[in-house]
């Protein structure tokens, strides 16, 4: 699986971002050699297990311009970096505790040349501005993840999809989200995706509750 893999599944992506999707391939061989990220064998599977799998959440919504999202735990930049390559016109913030992570993170965007990424060292609790949606790869467990960020929701919804979190689980999620005891969604990737490792991959929505209008 390849770049040429992403124009079949995101066919109106420009010639500009394939060759950027193009580009992860090597940078991130390059850079996991000095600081490892993602695992070595994952290396080898990047556009299908990191790229591709980011980019089930496009599945579940095309974000608008001007749209604010929080990538939590970013790793070394999945889902942000895919989704700020498939996305222009939307601002990302991609925040990790581990401060080599986020070098990575913040290399990887120059080389591409990502003017809408911001990458910070630092926890999402001590954030304290408001984004439309807050995406993660199960970085834990729902409940204590939905305390992490329930107050940096913005009201200013403008999607059909109301503004929250599009979390990516894999496997049985039944008990974790009776634990969560909120309203949500999941999305089956495997819906969107051909392939083995697509089969039990889920994208779940947690929404905000939109106000009653008067």
């Amino acid at each position: 699986m390849n770049a040429d893999t992403i124009a079949q599944y995101f066919p109106q992506i420009t010639d500009q971002q394939k060759q950027q999707f193009g580009e992860l391939g090597a940078l991130y061989a390059h850079w996991n050699a000095q600081i490892n990220v993602i695992s070595r064998q994952d290396v080898e599977n990047l556009y299908e297990k990191h790229v591709l799998h980011s980019l089930g959440i496009a599945k579940v919504v095309a974000f608008k311009p001007t749209t604010s999202v929080l990538d939590v735990g970013t790793g070394g930049g999945f889902p942000g970096v895919p989704l700020a390559i498939l996305f222009p016109e939307v601002q990302f913030h991609l925040v990790d505790s581990i401060g080599k992570k986020i070098k990575v993170v913040q290399e990887v965007a120059a080389a591409l040349g990502l003017q809408n990424v911001r990458a910070e060292q630092t926890r999402a609790e001590q954030l304290t501005d408001e984004y439309e949606f807050i995406v993660s790869r199960a970085v834990t467990r729902l409940q204590p993840f939905y305390g992490w960020v329930e107050n940096k929701i913005s009201k200013n919804h403008f999607h059909d999809l109301n503004n929250g979190i599009l979390y990516l689980k894999g496997g049985d999620l039944a008990q974790e989200l009776s634990e969560l005891k909120k309203r949500n969604r999941v999305f089956e990737l495997s819906d969107y995706f051909a392939g083995e490792f697509f089969e039990t991959k889920k994208v779940v929505h947690v929404p905000m509750r939109v106000p009653k209008k008067a």
